[in-house]
């Protein structure tokens, strides 16, 4: 991106240089800061309020004009004691200038804003509904950031790893603990409860809380992909709190999956509440586990792939943070 900036702002240069015969002038040459007072009095018709606007001395301005006008050979300004206006030439130059110039401008604060982080594309994922737990991070960043392209990506819960590893997102918002060597994890962004989803019918379903212990009593849906072991045990451990085995039921893939499963009775499922809060189903009931874990998700980033854009959105993180 920056080299395409750059080779932007210097055909311009070169477009100026080799087209405009006001421009070119006897050495050629035509300082940036001299067009930016030309076209600001060019605007203003007022050498004390282009002056003022570009907090420069009014001798500074009326020194720059005449250089140019000698430089061209002729007058740009017509000037009197009460006025201020444009000759032709002046008008000429000015309409040549005024697109050039918001050009060149324009790929330098590009320029700069990419080297600052600024700019480009964010992707970040998140499971099902999440993001909408992270809606202050996202408002922050976008703030600070109007230049940067934030996309959001939904990642499958049952392969947490597999988008940031392949690269199609930046940043994951994860369940926590992520242990590998390869990822960096950043601060805790959010918590929610598990609860229980049954099939209406069930015998659970007329309960008004279950606890964990009652999940060693019928086979649990359980993550059909390549979610490490210990991610998924902070989610549904394997045992109950009194090491009675947890049953695997059916694996399944999505989070649509496990309700089908669940609403066909086959197998229980426990699934954060935030998910649970916007699929309501007629078929499925969701009952609190009163003493289930809680789930703590963080943003976790390759650390091979950290950009000034990943270490932008983490702060804004650890700054929204500070505000709830």
């Amino acid at each position: 991106m920056r080299v395409t900036l750059v080779r932007r702002a210097a055909a311009t240069a070169i477009y100026f240089r080799s087209r405009s015969p006001v421009l070119s002038g006897r050495d050629g040459r035509v300082e940036l800061r001299d067009i930016e007072i030309f076209l600001t009095l060019a605007e203003e018709l007022h050498f004390g309020r282009t002056a003022e606007r570009l907090r420069v001395s009014q001798a500074r301005v009326s020194q720059s004009i005449k250089q140019q006008e000698r430089r061209i050979g002729g007058a740009l300004f017509e000037r009197t004691s009460r006025s201020v206006r444009l000759t032709p030439l002046g008008e000429r130059l000015r309409d040549r200038l005024r697109t050039g110039y918001g050009e060149i401008m324009s790929g330098i604060d590009e320029a700069a804003a990419a080297a600052r982080g600024q700019a480009g594309t964010l992707t970040v994922g998140t499971m099902a509904t999440q993001y909408q737990a992270i809606a202050a991070v996202l408002d922050l960043f976008r703030q600070r950031h109007p230049q940067c392209e934030l996309r959001l990506r939904e990642i499958l819960p049952t392969d947490p790893l597999g988008a940031l590893r392949a690269g199609r997102v930046d940043i994951g918002l994860l369940w926590l603990p992520i242990r590998e060597p390869d990822l960096v994890v950043g601060p805790v962004l959010h918590t929610e409860k598990l609860v229980l989803a049954v099939a209406c019918d069930h015998r659970l379903a007329g309960r008004d809380s279950v606890e964990m212990e009652d999940l060693g009593d019928y086979p649990v849906a359980f993550p059909d992909g390549p979610i490490p072991d210990y991610v998924w045990e902070a989610h549904t451990p394997a045992v109950t709190p009194a090491g009675r085995p947890i049953r695997r039921g059916l694996g399944v893939a999505t989070l649509e999956e496990a309700f089908r499963a669940t609403a066909s009775g086959s197998v229980i499922s426990p699934i954060g509440s935030d998910a649970a809060a916007t699929r309501r189903r007629g078929d499925i009931t969701f009952l609190p586990i009163t003493d289930g874990p809680t789930l703590r998700y963080a943003p976790v980033w390759r650390s091979d792939a950290e950009t000034p854009l990943v270490r932008a959105f983490v702060q804004a993180a650890a700054d929204a943070q500070k505000t709830t």
